[in-house]
């Protein structure tokens, strides 16, 4: 997967600093500027990056309140492509203080299907996916279970149970993410690193991959794998490499037609 920038790309590689996804389906404008001035204000001084899409709603709320401290755009189209185009000043800004990224041509311009391939690297990019308001079939719901995948927390924002808008919210909590009720709950589930993530953590490799070409981690993934789906942790054992390498990695072949991720996040070679 190669990668269109604009803007400070050091971002990515902060130390110490946390890239998140909030999500929304149609997210209200006032709601959306409540979430930015309530939420948004102290998370540059705690050391966190967010990661959004430059889409109406929330998405355009959070990088508005992070242009000072850290944001990244990930675009659906291409690098110098504005949608929606009422953002196209704020595009502008992420580009001078942020950073935008794009996996599509230059000047391309968005279609359906390129949305649920941007919010795979949103999801791979973030330590959490914050959902904040998104119906029972959104994107904001293909991001979340990439996350899922990735070992990636998952927060949402409980809703009213008689509102559409919050069903995908309430349906994630239910099947055990992280409830948030304020900023406060998110920096806690965050220093406290989840089952996932501490089990990864217990079985990270001494593997040093500086020297290892991503061609060649690449290689080392697809030799695991053949048409019958395993897990990703047998990818990552039968590797011997770290589980974060591994992941990034499985990322850009999935998104490059070589990996197939099926039920229950199992791989397998694409056919």
């Amino acid at each position: 997967m190669r990668l269109h920038s604009c803007g400070r790309v050091e971002i990515p590689h902060w130390p110490v600093k946390l890239a998140f996804r909030w999500l929304a389906h149609e997210m209200r404008p006032v709601s959306a500027s409540v979430w930015r001035d309530a939420w948004l204000k102290n998370w540059g001084e705690l050391g966190y990056t967010v990661v959004s899409g430059l889409a109406r709603g929330i998405d355009t709320a959070v990088h508005e309140g992070s242009l000072d401290t850290g944001t990244i755009a990930v675009q659906a189209g291409g690098i110098f492509t504005t949608y929606p185009k009422e953002n196209e000043k704020l595009q502008s800004q992420i580009g001078e203080t942020g950073l935008c990224l794009s996996e599509q041509p230059i000047g391309l311009i968005p279609q359906a299907r390129h949305f649920p391939q941007r919010n795979r690297i949103i999801a791979g990019l973030s330590l959490a996916v914050v959902v904040i308001e998104g119906a029972a079939r959104s994107g904001s719901l293909i991001t979340a279970r990439s996350a899922a995948d990735l070992g990636r927390d998952v927060m949402a924002v409980p809703g009213n149970p008689m509102d559409p808008r919050a069903a995908g919210c309430n349906m994630l909590i239910r099947d055990g993410s992280v409830l948030v009720r304020g900023a406060a709950d998110i920096h806690e589930a965050l220093e406290t690193p989840n089952a996932g993530q501490q089990e990864m953590a217990s079985n990270e490799t001494t593997t040093d991959t500086s020297k290892i070409s991503d061609a060649e981690i690449a290689k080392k993934i697809l030799d695991t794998l053949s048409v019958t789906a395993i897990a990703e942790d047998i990818v990552i054992r039968d590797t011997g490499l770290p589980p974060t390498e591994v992941a990034r990695h499985i990322t850009s072949l999935e998104l490059s037609g070589q990996v197939h991720r099926g039920a229950g996040g199992f791989l397998s070679l694409a056919s």
